[in-house]
């Protein structure tokens, strides 16, 4: 099963919205990948060509991906995992809420039971630009993400769930994949740098 992870724990639906509200409060971030104008970029719609610089790019982003979602579960379900390894998978933004929600989680004795699966994920853009690595324009892949969480529980420190019935199990991300150590590490140097959830109708089974 592939997995893959986002500015906000998917962990669980019921987590998202925290998460994604929490990384945006973080102003020592290092600054997310920005778009490039369409005029002078080499983004591109989802790379066709095999073998392309942007079609290795986009491989090595929905990777990072996989790894990033199953790393985010463990560390819902293990506090013993160092909150450290998220460095591993995420930066910027991304990486600064993640830490900090997951200590407030693991504060509060919340953890995480079963694994988020992804259904699907589609590479939307590439850009390889890297002209201003200090001001946030690097190279990113946008990839969107439809994940599953029904077999994923969330209890509290008592072992109560606290899943609200009407969760929805499936939904959409758009996660950001950026390479800040392009020049010395274009093959594993992405991590998941933000992400948003999206409002479109879940992906089918």
């Amino acid at each position: 099963m592939t997995k893959f992870s986002g500015t906000f724990s998917v962990a669980t639906a019921v987590f998202l919205l925290a998460a994604v509200a929490a990384c945006g409060s973080d102003s020592d971030a290092e600054p997310a990948p920005k778009p490039t104008p369409s005029a002078s970029s080499p983004t591109s719609a989802a790379p066709s060509t095999p073998g392309t610089p942007e079609e290795s790019a986009a491989a090595a982003a929905e990777v990072t991906v996989g790894d990033y979602y199953a790393l985010t579960d463990l560390l819902l379900q293990d506090d013993a995992v160092a909150l450290d390894r998220l460095e591993e998978v995420a930066i910027s933004t991304q990486l600064s809420a993640q830490k900090n929600f997951l200590t407030s989680e693991r504060a509060t004795g919340t953890q995480q039971r079963g694994d988020t699966e992804i259904v699907e994920a589609k590479v939307q853009s590439v850009s390889l630009d890297n002209s201003e690595p200090n001001a946030g324009r690097v190279p990113s892949v946008t990839i969107d993400v439809c994940w599953d969480v029904s077999d994923v529980n969330v209890v509290d420190a008592s072992g109560k769930s606290m899943v609200p019935a009407d969760r929805a199990d499936r939904g959409w991300t758009r996660l950001t994949v950026a390479n800040y150590t392009w020049d010395t590490d274009p093959d594993t140097g992405w991590r998941v740098a933000g992400g948003e959830d999206l409002e479109k109708t879940p992906c089918a089974g």
